[in-house]
């Protein structure tokens, strides 16, 4: 198995998206998500887009996504692709939109 240790600097973006496919859309949302993944990963600013399911529910979905910094950042949320993403998704998920959650690294070395 292969561990690839990310370490934050100051001035990355570093945040997850959590959402919950409606029943019977799980794989709906899978794909969606796996082809927004594949361009992303493209993002000159992008160093990290890893996507999950929750073990215990698989409906329930968790993105981890670093940005190099900022301008990376709203590069991506102005890429059109991104926006046919969101509006795809709404219809597919619980929440409204995905539920964004951004970090702050604890500044101590591995």
């Amino acid at each position: 198995m292969e561990f690839r240790q990310l370490t934050a600097s100051k001035s990355q973006i570093v945040l997850i998206a959590e959402f919950t496919a409606r029943a019977g859309e799980e794989e709906r949302v899978a794909s969606l998500l796996d082809g927004l993944a594949t361009k992303v990963r493209q993002e000159p600013g992008n160093i990290a887009f890893d996507c999950y399911r929750q073990t215990e529910n698989p409906a329930k979905f968790v993105v981890y996504e670093i940005y190099r910094d900022r301008q990376a950042f709203e590069d991506h949320i102005a890429a059109d692709y991104g926006a046919t993403f969101n509006t795809r998704l709404q219809e597919l998920i619980i929440e409204p939109q995905s539920i964004l959650t951004f970090l702050t690294s604890l500044g101590r070395g591995a």
